[in-house]
């Protein structure tokens, strides 16, 4: 339910997995096994996890900017710290490198023309570049900022 909010966490810095192949049951055990901080929009499944002593984050908001502050919110509650690092690939959230211009099958050639530098995930191959979603990914990072959700670099 939250798929998108891990994809533009995980393009921003965050170490966001979303779990998607089971019920609430296989995430909590993820959660716990990974040592993650289990960030659900589910009220029901938030109660399960506190009485668990998981840390859990309730998300709520019904926009990327409002999620983001109620993130904000818990973590300056908890005193969690989150730590945001280099962009990772949106899909998989594996680690991106440059990416050689005149290897990349995968993207149009008007891009080609348009865009200098693009990047590839060493993981799963999908290829990024700086175009309009990555500036909205730049806006939602200085709301993000401004919510002072993480210390950034």
């Amino acid at each position: 339910m939250l798929g998108s909010l891990a994809r533009k966490l995980r393009a921003l810095g965050f170490d966001a997995a979303y779990y998607k192949a089971g019920g609430d049951s296989g995430l909590l055990e993820l959660s716990r096994r990974e040592g993650r901080i289990l960030l659900t929009s589910d009220r029901s499944l938030a109660a399960r996890a506190k009485s668990r002593q998981f840390t859990v984050f309730l998300v709520t908001g019904d926009s990327d900017g409002k999620r983001i502050g109620s993130i904000a919110r818990s973590a300056a509650l908890s005193g969690a710290r989150l730590a945001r690092g280099e962009p990772l690939c949106s899909l998989c959230g594996g680690a991106l490198r440059v990416a050689a211009r005149g290897k990349l099958a995968k993207v149009p050639p008007l891009v080609l023309r348009r865009h200098r530098l693009f990047f590839e995930c060493a993981s799963c191959g999908q290829v990024y570049w700086r175009g309009s979603h990555w500036k909205r990914l730049m806006s939602l990072a200085r709301r993000l900022n401004q919510k002072k959700l993480a210390d950034l670099p």
